[in-house]
């Protein structure tokens, strides 16, 4: 290797080194735990308020939300003392480390022109910046270790809210009302592969699951004018297209699709009698998750999670609908669901107020 190649490789060493340092000084003084420890106390902070907005807009589920919000609270505000203790004294100790660094840096930039002097003091310093740096990053872990833990837990809280807090907006958007007393148990983006595989022109929207029913609505733009491939006009296409009883869910099935398996599906079979016999679904959340939820709202155990208890006029309107039609004396086959006003005879038509 010539002089010049010499040159190149020690100037890259020492640029490498100078980038290293750099982040280092960020790491001696945990810039990036202080950060996440902040990020914590003001997502706890803001739990209770999330919650009772949620509850302000008509989410009845999640009957210990409020409580974990206290207990998280509470956990944290007795971690966070000895949190605060370790960091300044981890970073008290890398800062010590650091200082007679810096100097030794600035001379090894001041002689580039240099190589023997260079490559001498580069061999020194270097294992000292990685020495501090190992440490930097067990300090680090140790205190993140400190609330690895609960850090999980806020993460989980957190995207629950996230999820019922879309569900929330998207059934304020929504072209059709829940029944009195009917509450939202959650939503997802979703494609209705109506012949049981996806394809171009399948609708596009919002899958909701209620503690009743299976709804899909359909809710996109799409394209109604091109002019050379380009769109020029759009409509907007809004309309409930699937609204099933849970109560008649037959059959659940999951599967990962696509090319590399990613995409959630989850396909649907109802019982005989239903308004359709099954409805296969591309979701943008864990089919297996999906497929739990449908599972409990089916055997009614969402009711046991309720924050808010049902209305009892109502409750006892569904327990005293009757079981023959008042006008052809037809027996009543369909689900009646809570919050209904009225049913319609399948067999003559008599609209029956309930």
């Amino acid at each position: 290797m010539n002089n010049v190649d010499l040159a190149k490789k020690l100037a890259s060493e020492i640029s490498s080194l100078q980038t290293k340092f750099t982040a280092l000084e960020e790491s001696t003084r945990l810039t990036a735990v202080r950060d996440s420890v902040e990020d914590t106390q003001t997502t706890i902070n803001g739990f209770a308020e999330k919650v009772k907005g949620l509850r302000s807009r008509g989410y009845v589920f999640g009957k210990g939300f409020e409580e974990r919000a206290l207990n998280l609270v509470k956990k944290w505000n007795g971690l966070l003392p000895n949190i605060n203790k370790q960091i300044e004294q981890q970073a008290n100790q890398l800062q010590t480390g650091i200082t007679p660094l810096r100097p030794r840096m600035t001379q090894l930039a001041s002689l580039s022109k240099n190589q023997l002097q260079a490559h001498g003091l580069l061999n020194q310093v270097k294992p000292q910046v990685e020495a501090l740096e190992a440490q930097a990053n067990a300090s680090r872990n140790q205190i993140y270790g400190m609330f690895d833990s609960l850090r999980s837990e806020v993460s989980q809280f957190s995207n629950e809210i996230r999820k019922i807090d879309w569900m929330l907006t998207q059934l304020s958007q929504a072209s059709f009302p829940l029944l009195a007393t009917e509450s939202g148990v959650m939503a997802v983006k979703a494609v209705w592969a109506k012949t049981g595989e996806e394809k171009k022109g399948d609708p596009e929207g919002v899958l909701y699951l209620t503690d009743q029913r299976i709804l899909f609505e359909q809710k996109e733009e799409v394209a109604t004018q091109k002019v050379l491939f380009i769109t020029t006009k759009k409509e907007k296409l809004q309309k409930l297209l699937v609204d099933v009883p849970v109560m008649v869910v037959k059959k659940l099935e999951t599967s990962k699709q696509g090319l590399l398996k990613n995409e959630d599906h989850i396909k649907i079979s109802f019982e005989s009698g239903a308004p359709l016999s099954n409805a296969h679904f591309h979701i943008w959340q864990p089919c297996e998750e999906w497929q739990g939820l449908i599972n409990r709202a089916k055997a009614k155990d969402f009711e046991a999670d309720r924050a808010v208890e049902i209305d009892a006029q109502t409750a006892a309107k569904l327990k005293s609908a009757p079981s023959q039609c008042s006008s052809c004396g037809g027996n009543i086959n369909q689900v009646i669901l809570r919050g209904q006003d009225s049913i319609k005879c399948e067999f003559c038509g008599f609209v029956i107020r309930l």
